[in-house]
């Protein structure tokens, strides 16, 4: 296979999505449809691909480029849309010398996968007699919208559309055309070069290189995929058809690889899950999130392009993005960490606490109900229920340092930036405006003025105030 090219027809506009997003670039489970074809391919060993683009061309190009670096992948521009086969042939434009053989394929079929790629494949090697063309199929209870394979004692002979069909016995045809195509280059190239536009669309056609075949006594061997392989995306009702599949088939891979993961978790196709790991129910794992030998994401968390540690503990409810969360730490329930957010290995963040940019040195802690913004945390430090890193002045963002062993207490305002000292105190209800040495304590309070006997005079008074407000 790795003289053999994989052309993916990625140039349509997939107008039935009702989209300003390019069809091929709506994600399943975390992914542009385009990828998968693309991956399968790589996964077949095809020595290169190719991606014919146009319609949306910039972010199809743009995202083939960052997620396929390396060289093996590259795009080609369809510059109008002219239907299937004008497409195959700008894809065709762009093959390197080395290649002998293609294999083209539909961009909006994402549950393709590299074995499937590989059975179309397999005939021009392996069948006796060899064939010189291979193409899938695939049957279905209803063919409405799809081309038929049309056959001639047993033999494919033609794929006509579905507007295109003459009579009610093609229109009866159950097997369709799945999009898949292989043929040494010579043939594709003579095959694509005879495409004409006599038919109900106006356009060329790819589906017509098999006439072509077969008109010249080509063989052609049909190898028929399962349905649920080949389901194509033209509108949001079958890209929710075909997510929900992936969706089963990413959650059966990890649940035979160890891992637990309850019904209602949604799991993207990007997500890494190790050993023993247990995803709860209402969970959702985003981008590329990783989860921890023996580690735990409780119930309705959401996780995106998060890492979280060996045998650390996420409870529920918790929202974490851009982070990293370290072995055996604690996070939650109800927390929220922010682009950023660095927690140390055995360290705790609790319940209502926020943290942004901000890192967290081993066994640091910060239970209850707290802002840390912008802060440098170290080792075993204790931030108190209330504390806020005060980090912003309205034009930057400024950083808070804390010490190892340093303790704040509750209710703490830290106006940054600001250093606080290692071992050092920080008492309740302090603003701290300026750098706390280690092994001091910080103490800035208003003194407390009893008034005694003064609770009874202030609620008559109010009492009567409330009183005269209601009359």
């Amino acid at each position: 296979m790795e003289k053999t090219t994989a052309i993916v027809l990625a140039a349509g506009q997939g107008t039935r999505m009702k989209s300003a997003l390019p069809k091929v670039m709506h994600p399943v489970c975390g992914l542009p449809i385009v990828h998968f074809g693309i991956q399968a391919a790589l996964d077949a060993g095809c020595g290169e691909v190719v991606v014919v683009v146009g319609h949306g061309r910039a972010s199809v190009e743009a995202y083939v480029a960052r997620a396929f670096a390396g060289g093996r992948v590259h795009t080609a521009v369809q510059e109008r849309q002219a239907g299937t086969g004008d497409a195959a042939r700008a894809g065709l434009a762009h093959i390197g010398a080395q290649t002998e053989r293609v294999l083209i394929m539909n961009g909006d079929v994402p549950l393709v996968r590299g074995a499937d790629l590989l059975a179309v494949v397999r005939p021009l090697d392996e069948a006796s007699p060899r064939p010189a063309f291979s193409l899938a199929t695939c049957l279905v209870g209803d063919a409405t919208g799809y081309g038929r394979v049309l056959r001639a004692g047993g033999e494919v002979v033609e794929i006509r559309e579905h507007r295109d069909l003459r009579s009610d016995d093609e229109r009866a045809v159950r097997e369709i055309n799945a999009g898949f195509y292989a043929a040494d280059v010579a043939l594709m190239r003579e095959a694509l070069a005879t495409l004409a536009p006599d038919n109900a669309q106006g356009e060329l056609y790819l589906t017509d290189v098999v006439t072509f075949a077969s008109r010249a006594g080509k063989g052609i061997a049909a190898v028929t995929l399962g349905a649920d392989v080949l389901a194509g995306v033209n509108d949001r009702e079958q890209l929710a058809q075909v997510e929900r599949t992936m969706h089963e088939r990413i959650v059966r891979a990890w649940r035979l690889a160890g891992v637990t993961v309850r019904d209602g978790a949604r799991v993207d196709a990007a997500v890494v899950l190790e050993p023993d790991a247990t995803v709860e129910s209402g969970v959702v794992l985003r981008g590329v999130t990783r989860v921890g030998k023996g580690a735990t994401v409780d119930v309705g968390c959401v996780l995106a392009n998060v890492t979280v540690g060996e045998g650390a503990l996420v409870k529920p409810y918790s929202v974490a993005t851009d982070s990293s969360i370290g072995a055996r730490a604690q996070v939650g329930p109800f927390a929220h960490l922010r682009p950023g957010s660095e927690l140390g290995d055995e360290s705790h963040v609790g319940n209502f606490v926020e943290t942004k940019a901000t890192k967290m040195g081993r066994g640091a802690k910060a239970n209850h109900l707290a802002y840390l913004g912008n802060g440098d945390i170290g080792e075993g430090a204790n931030i108190g229920a209330g504390t806020i890193f005060c980090n912003y002045d309205g034009f930057q963002k400024h950083t808070t340092t804390v010490g190892p062993g340093a303790f704040i207490g509750s209710d703490s305002q830290i106006v940054a930036p600001v250093t606080i000292g290692a071992n050092s105190y920080v008492a309740t209800g302090t603003t701290v405006t300026m750098d706390v040495p280690a092994d001091a304590l910080a103490i800035s309070r208003v003194k407390q003025d009893n008034k005694l006997g003064y609770a009874s005079k202030l609620r008559a008074r109010l009492r009567a105030s409330k009183a005269q407000k209601s009359k």
